[in-house]
């Protein structure tokens, strides 16, 4: 994993990114370049592998070729939305208008023409998941009696509120933001304290800890935050009483 250099992207953070192609050499060259700028790539060379990977791996944004073996792009991206709202930019060297009304309908967020600049493409890329992160910092999260409001950042129970340090509310909105999937303490610290791993992972369990403890005099016998034994953490949008 590389870290963003902060200039680059504003504060360090990094992004997991899918890459769908079946041309190898696209494939390692896009793979290089936005590993190079900080991204953790995930590759898949058909829709077969890459809807293992969506299925399996929390993402950030998804890059996919339309002319695909088997699946093709297009239903590739219809099925991923079935389960998940992450940015999709399809690639193409047949990007016609009906070519691109079709990604756009399946649920695509833009489309870049084959072939491209590599900066294009990592604007395109990098301006959809900021984007998305915007339009959910601003989203009030409701599961049943609990409300995770990032405007006050005020997390509410059937109407009493609980105080949560700036680091617990992210951590906790962080988890709402995507339920049912597991984080690992080590993604977490990335995604959500974004800095290296190896200066204080500590902070971040303890961190975790007070969350579950505040969650539970809020909410008393019921269970938002699941541990999934060997693996990390996922909150749960239907909660265990």
């Amino acid at each position: 994993m590389i870290w963003y250099d902060t200039e680059k992207k504003g504060g360090g953070a990094m992004y997991r990114v899918l890459l769908v192609d079946d041309d190898v050499h696209i494939l390692n060259t896009n793979r290089a370049y936005l590993e190079k700028l900080g991204y953790e790539v995930v590759t898949a060379a058909d829709g077969s592998e890459a809807l293992r990977v969506t299925s399996s791996a929390a993402l950030d944004a998804i890059v996919l070729d339309v002319e695909l073996p088997g699946l093709d792009g297009v239903e590739v991206c219809r099925r991923i939305r079935e389960a998940s709202g992450a940015p999709i930019l399809f690639l193409s060297a047949y990007a016609d208008t009906d070519d691109r009304i079709r990604g756009l309908l399946a649920g695509g967020d833009d489309y870049v023409a084959k072939p491209c600049s590599l900066r294009e493409l990592e604007l395109r890329l990098r301006g959809r998941i900021l984007r998305r992160e915007n339009a959910e910092r601003r989203e009030t999260l409701r599961f049943g009696g609990l409300t995770i409001d990032p405007g006050p950042r005020e997390v509410c129970f059937q109407g009493q509120a609980a105080a949560f340090t700036t680091l617990e509310f992210d951590l906790l909105a962080f988890l709402a933001r995507h339920p049912g999937q597991v984080f690992s303490y080590g993604e977490l610290y990335d995604r959500v304290w974004k800095s290296p791993m190896n200066q204080g992972v500590h902070n971040m369990q303890v961190c975790m800890a007070r969350v579950r403890q505040k969650l539970e005099r809020l909410c008393p016998g019921v269970h938002y935050i699941q541990t999934v034994r060997g693996k990390g953490y996922r909150f749960l949008a239907a909660p265990e009483a």
